[in-house]
């Protein structure tokens, strides 16, 4: 009874997930393209479009490295007393007393700027709560849960010295008995003084439509967006894609694409004209497209592609979670039927430290039927959580009929572990711990497997062009294996090698127009046919790298730190600076992001995923999956 049961379910499976057999221009699986840094902006991808923000004359000193900054919503400051050298702290990360007693600086003595003017700026807490004047006695609280005129302060700045200013007059200062009150009512001086403050910047690495549109103020960003949105990409990128072996691109896509062309302050409208014109273009050159939520309302995971106006995540919240299924079925609705349409992602990059599973499998569970009340063949796609998480959850959590798709992204970045590979290991690593699982998730006969952004780049230092072949190589010939595809991160891109176009006219990623990997054979000993690592106490193959990260859920894409596509050399060079307190400072650009979105996931070995859907360990090779929707 038990086979027979087994049987029945494996059989079951593939019923309810087994793709339509017919091709996408003539290719058996997706091979695409995201257009990032288009219709959501990414600061690192294009930093020219921050150029022209204004900021008044704030200037960071009191560095090692001086560097003009921008103050953008979501810088994070400390705070500290000249006369008392002591830092500035709200209790417990907010929501009651301040104290200026803290000799070294955390959490609690970190505040994120919500940027008003070009010198007036709103302090929030670890908490959410904001500092505030609106006290009988003067005193600073962090209680304010809203920002209002009480909670808003304008800064005078002197080289590494700040005043901090009411909007009524009266000056912030520091008490001898370690309080921060508002009833200076004189100018200070520069000197040393219970009123003036060293402004310590810790992070300044939120450069995403917030940031961008609330910095320049509408008119600006209207012009500045406007002229990115017409230029960046173009009916003949499309063309150039369809030549070269390209039949899918990946569209990321904000919330406010729906209340297009007035979207909320501060945003700025344009994006769904422009997602029209892809869908054109895509119809006249054969290409199919993929509609990417990657901003949801409230932000998913606290970073600047998610549109986060301060790093914080709100989007569990039961009213954003409704907001964004409202987004689902506009996008559905007005595109569910266009013969160019292959799948929408509903969400990307839920961050595991924040996003309930609960919560993401009952809105992937309604986004799923919203979909389908508006096409019975697009792909539903399901990106995995970054961070601390296993995209078996979502094979398990039963998702939905037909054409269910889960989205990994596969980088050799953002984790200390691949920090100090040689090139021989970052392959070794594609072939010996992404290969077995991607062949385990197969092995589970769920949802149809994408991997959803990868990238031609590394923590190599110094690396050839043929050892960037065969980096690209190993990846591509690996990536085959999923399912539904694949889709290179990203089109264009002010770093040369995430750039598809760079990678392509310069051969670091051989890659053909027939859409073949060029240089697929087995790379330094490592092929389809082999294996290195070693069995478990199970007999389960398990990855020959010690202590690898889990392949499956890698830290979220962040900032990074590679050279720029029109730059001499392909070496990477260090984006921190030291602060005089012995801190940090990042650099506004090209920097890895400053989160707290956990990462630094265990070791899960490929078989344990096959372990936990229940299913036995082959060698055997499925048959190809044609994932293509009929047109």
């Amino acid at each position: 009874m038990g086979g027979l049961v087994g049987s029945g379910f494996v059989l079951l499976s593939w019923v309810l997930f087994s793709p339509c057999f017919c091709s996408v221009d003539g290719l058996s699986k997706v091979r695409a393209v995201n257009l990032g840094g288009w219709l959501v902006v990414e600061g690192w991808i294009k930093p020219s479009l921050f150029d022209g923000i204004p900021n008044g004359d704030m200037l960071v000193g009191g560095l090692i490295l001086v560097v003009h900054f921008v103050f953008l919503d979501g810088t994070q400051v400390q705070v500290r007393s000249v006369v008392l050298n002591k830092y500035v702290s709200a209790a417990n990360g907010g929501g009651s007393n301040v104290t200026v007693d803290r000799d070294v600086a955390s959490t609690w003595e970190t505040f994120r700027l919500w940027r008003v003017s070009q010198n007036e700026f709103q302090l929030r807490c670890l908490g959410g709560e904001f500092l505030t004047s609106n006290s009988e006695d003067g005193l600073i609280l962090a209680t304010a849960r809203e920002p209002l005129s009480t909670e808003t302060f304008y800064i005078e700045r002197n080289d590494e010295r700040v005043h901090i200013k009411l909007l009524n007059g009266g000056y912030v200062q520091a008490t001898n008995d370690h309080l921060l009150i508002s009833t200076y009512q004189f100018q200070p001086g520069w000197d040393n003084n219970l009123a003036t403050f060293e402004l310590v910047i810790v992070a300044n690495n939120l450069h995403g439509d917030y940031q961008l549109a609330n910095g320049y103020g509408y008119e600006r960003a209207k012009m500045v967006l406007e002229e990115h949105r017409t230029s960046f990409i173009t009916a003949s990128d499309f063309d150039f894609l369809s030549r070269h072996g390209i039949n899918t691109v990946r569209i990321p896509v904000g919330w406010w694409i729906t209340q297009d062309p007035y979207p909320p302050s501060p945003f700025v409208g344009g994006s769904l004209a422009a997602l029209d014109l892809a869908f054109s273009w895509a119809q006249s050159y054969g290409l199919k497209c993929i509609i990417d939520l990657h901003a949801a309302p409230g932000s998913q995971n606290g970073m600047e592609h998610s549109a986060s106006r301060d790093g914080s995540v709100d989007w569990p919240s039961p009213e954003y979670v409704s907001q964004t299924l409202e987004v689902i079925d506009f996008l559905a609705t007005r595109y569910g039927g266009h013969p160019s349409l292959l799948g929408i992602e509903l969400l990307n990059e839920p961050s595991a430290a924040t996003v309930p599973l609960d919560v993401l499998v009952s809105y992937y569970t309604r986004g799923y039927q919203i979909v389908r009340n508006h096409s019975s063949t697009a792909y539903v796609i399901l990106c995995q959580r970054i961070g601390n998480a296993d995209p078996i959850e979502l094979f398990q959590a039963g998702i939905g009929l037909s054409n269910v798709v889960v989205d990994l992204h596969y980088y050799n970045l953002f984790d200390p572990y691949f920090a100090s590979m040689n090139s021989t290991q970052n392959i070794e690593f594609i072939y010996k711990n992404r290969a077995p699982q991607l062949q385990a998730l197969k092995d589970a006969n769920g949802p149809l497997v994408f991997i959803g952004e990868w990238v031609n780049e590394w923590d190599v230092q110094n690396a050839s062009q043929y050892e960037y072949q065969k980096f690209g190589g190993a990846q591509l010939d690996v990536y085959a294996n999923a399912t539904f595809g694949w889709s290179y991160w990203t089109l264009k891109n002010d770093r040369m090698h995430w750039d598809f176009e760079w990678n392509i006219q310069n051969k670091y990623l051989l890659f053909t127009a027939a859409g073949q990997e060029s240089n697929a054979q087995p790379i330094l000993g490592y092929g389809r046919a082999t294996y290195s690592g070693h069995l478990d106490g199970r007999g389960r193959r398990n990855p020959g790298v010690p202590n690898a990260p889990n392949p499956s859920n890698p830290p979220a894409r962040r900032r990074p730190g590679t050279t720029r596509r029109h730059d001499r050399t392909v070496s990477s060079p260090s984006t921190t600076a030291t602060a005089a307190d012995g801190g940090t400072v990042t650099p506004p650009k090209g920097s890895v992001r400053f989160d707290c979105l956990g990462g630094g996931a265990t070791a899960v070995s490929a078989a344990r995923v096959g372990a936990a859907a229940g299913d036995s360990e082959t060698e055997d090779v499925d048959e190809e999956k044609a994932i293509a929707r009929h047109a």
